[in-house]
């Protein structure tokens, strides 16, 4: 290295230290000590000032709370709740101290010794609320009782603020006790009950000093998530929720000494009475508003923010179509049924929803004969199986997924299958051989005339082909909730569960040209102090254009030529399918026009909604199948709905028409018709179920050997589709040829 090279290097060495000598003259430990001292001083000097700025502010005067209203798309008003308040206060000493250490263990175990306040979590719930996430969190017995008895429910950082001062003021102010009976008295427990009294009559009929230690654990419990914990309405995750919670409860109570173990051991789950609706909610109202709520919850609305008062929701509800709706039901079910005299329609239960296949919004819903007498929502129970409703999507995976026949033939409309009732399908591992609706066999026929007539056998073989977990996949992608849903072959006959809501998304989706279609209620929610607008649903391809319009051209033939006969009117152009589920338990009937896409079904519903009996008997008309019903409250709702009718019709593209075999040869082809002698006798109730499963040697005859595709299709072999509704609706148990599952 040269002498130059030597001080350039020498030159570089001596300024890199000059500057870190001057980083470190400029960070030094005094420094950095100094600065975090001075920010702390400051915090706290601005703290001080908060404190003595904030005083305890006057009661938020529940009683001045102010009714919401809820109102229909076009503004006028639906109904107004919250208007009065359902509290009684009761001292702290009528509440027994079991169950006051319940609500202790269940919030806030460290409340008799803490200052009011929890700075962590505090902390916790302004860096959410600032992040966007919005729950608070954190929060002591003390700060929830200033919340709710002093402030609002409002998710801001002033008061969250506000809240903690007032709180530390509060308990140097305020006895233990005193915040203790405050809070159980002001908080919100669901049901349109607040405070304690309310709570205990409306989930177990009694006054709170009759309480015991089970029920007050439920009851602090629920306070976390009223919606989501209180039983009746609770989904089954929320059941699980909520017995955690009562379980971890008690089990803090035993922890603080509150409580023995072997008093736990002794006890059981306290399960709450059903709820009993408002005043008000009469009618369809109480649908209409519940769907609203639950909608809210997932818009983050809480509960506690609504029945604080002060909002208007606008719901995307139709007035003149909600009417037609309710009138369709009446005229064409419950005038025709003898509720009192009849012990079958005494358990008829019926629910729709119908929507926009544009937007999702709910134009109209049904949720039973009566909110007050009926408390669950036929529209949005998904208890009951939605049947042969299911079997469009099952072509639709098929579609989809360019799947083919056991011989190889690209399945579409024209697509040539053994319809064969009892047939055992080929290819599953899972033996399978389902009857079809009267045990009727239909010999070859085309995918379009077995889904006119709803022909189980050749559903069954083409979710073989599809194979069940990829029509399963599509199911889940159109709307179909994961309830009850097996990857096995007989879901294509509907066994899993859903609502009318549900499937009205999914077949709105099919109306929709495949593009995905999710129901909403919730059009906008208004407040003095916020406005809250709904998240509107992601509009993403679910399946292609050309496989949703090849499922409506198969449905368009349901109604033309098929078991959706009663919705064939020169008035529009639909398309449907009928579906009626084991033993008669439900029948439905899913359709839509391009305009509106609406399903209604009915439910036999037995002691007091715990049990599903069969609809059978119906208004004295027999079975109460998917075709009949269902079918003529959907056609007479559709066309008051569209105003006495409608000029548009399908914009349908790409049909697939798919691939046409040659005929079965001459031994293997049944005659065209069956005799007199072998036609089936229609009978008002269903044939005998047969067990699921095949034996190890089936006594059905084999299929016919199809050969590959021709290039002109054979002549129509096929029978004639029954007048009337469709499937039998098997499911899978060992040892025979396709009973219903329940």
């Amino acid at each position: 290295m040269g002498r130059a090279d030597a001080r350039r290097a020498q030159a570089q060495e001596s300024r890199r230290a000059a500057k870190s000598g001057g980083i470190r003259r400029l960070f030094t430990w005094k420094k950095l000590l100094g600065t975090f001292f001075g920010i702390v001083l400051l915090g706290m000097g601005a703290f001080g000032a908060l404190y003595l700025y904030v005083d305890v502010p006057a009661a938020n005067a529940m009683a001045e709370r102010q009714s919401n209203v809820y109102k229909y798309s076009d503004g006028t008003v639906l109904a107004r709740t919250g208007k009065g308040v359902n509290r009684q206060i009761v001292d702290l000493d009528e509440v027994p101290k079991k169950v006051q250490h319940a609500f202790v263990a269940a919030e806030n175990k460290t409340f008799y010794k803490d200052q009011g306040v929890d700075l962590k979590g505090t902390t916790r719930g302004v860096l959410n609320t600032l992040s966007g996430k919005g729950k608070q969190g954190g929060s002591t017995i003390t700060q929830q009782y200033v919340k709710n008895y002093y402030l609002t429910q409002a998710p801001t950082v002033s008061r969250k603020l506000q809240e903690l001062v007032i709180s530390l003021k509060i308990d140097q102010q305020m006895s233990k006790d005193e915040i203790l009976a405050g809070y159980i008295n002001t908080a919100y427990y669901g049901r349109g009950a607040s405070g304690i009294q309310a709570a205990a009559q409306a989930y177990y009929g009694i006054d709170a000093k009759d309480l015991n230690v089970s029920q007050g654990a439920y009851l602090a419990s629920v306070l976390q998530a009223p919606s989501q914990y209180d039983w009746n309405s609770a989904t089954d995750t929320g059941k699980k929720l909520v017995k955690e919670r009562w379980a971890y409860t008690l089990r803090n109570m035993v922890e603080m000494d509150w409580l023995t173990e072997s008093e736990k051991a002794k006890l059981k789950f306290a399960y709450p009475q059903k709820p009993k609706p408002a005043a008000g909610m009469e009618g369809q109202t109480g649908y209409l508003v519940e769907a609203a709520n639950k909608e809210l919850e997932k818009q983050g609305v809480s509960a506690a923010d609504r029945e604080a008062g002060g909002w208007t929701f606008t719901l995307t509800v139709d007035k003149k179509r909600q009417q037609a709706l309710e009138k369709a039901v009446d005229d064409q079910l419950e005038s025709k049924l003898d509720r009192k005299g009849n012990k079958v329609d005494a358990t008829v239960q019926a629910g729709a929803t119908s929507v926009d296949p544009k937007t999702g919004k709910v134009v109209a819903l049904y949720g039973g004969e009566d909110y007050i007498k009926h408390y669950i929502s036929n529209a949005t129970r998904q208890d009951y199986q939605p049947a042969s409703t299911f079997k469009p999507l099952v072509l639709a995976s098929a579609l989809e997924n360019e799947s083919e026949t056991q011989d190889g033939s690209l399945i579409g409309l024209n697509t040539v299958y053994d319809g064969t009732s009892k047939r055992p399908v080929v290819g599953s591992d899972t033996p399978f051989a389902p009857q079809n609706q009267d045990d009727r066999s239909y010999g070859p026929i085309s995918v379009q005339r077995a889904m006119n007539s709803s022909v189980n056998s050749v559903f069954a073989q083409m979710i073989v082909d599809v194979t069940p977990a990829k029509a399963k996949e599509t199911a889940l992608a159109l709307g179909v909730p994961d309830k009850n849903f097996p990857e096995r072959p007989a879901v294509t006959l509907g066994t899993m569960n859903a609502s009318t809501w549900d499937m009205a998304g999914v077949y709105a989706t099919l109306d929709n040209h495949g593009q995905k279609v999710t129901p909403h209620i919730l059009q906008s929610a208004e407040h003095r102090d916020r406005t809250v607008n709904p998240e509107k649903p992601k509009r993403e391809q679910a399946i292609s254009r050309a496989s949703a319009d090849t499922v409506t051209k198969a449905l368009t033939g349901v109604v033309d030529a098929g078991s959706g006969g009663a919705a064939n009117s020169p008035a529009y152009d639909a398309a449907a399918k009928t579906g009626t589920s084991e033993d008669n338990k439900s029948a439905w009937f899913a359709g839509y026009t391009p305009e509106l896409t609406t399903v209604v079904a009915l439910f036999g519903e037995g002691d007091g909604g715990r049990k599903q009996v069969s609809l059978t008997g119906t208004a004295n008309s027999g079975r109460a199948s998917g075709s009949g019903f269902p079918a003529r409250i959907w056609a007479d709702y559709t066309l008051g709905a569209l105003g006495g009718g409608s000029g548009k019709t399908f914009d349908l593209q790409d049909v697939e028409r798919g691939e046409v075999p040659a005929p079965p040869t001459p031994s293997d082809t049944p005659s065209e018709e069956p005799s007199e002698s072998e036609e089936p006798t229609p009978s008002d109730t269903p044939s005998q179920t047969p067990s699921e499963t095949p034996s190890e040697t089936p006594t059905t005859p084999a299929p016919p050997t199809i050969s590959p595709p021709a290039t002109t299709p054979p002549t129509s072999p096929e029978i004639p589709p029954l007048p009337g509704d469709d499937d039998g609706q098997p499911g899978e148990r060992p040892g025979g040829n396709g009973a219903a599952q329940q």
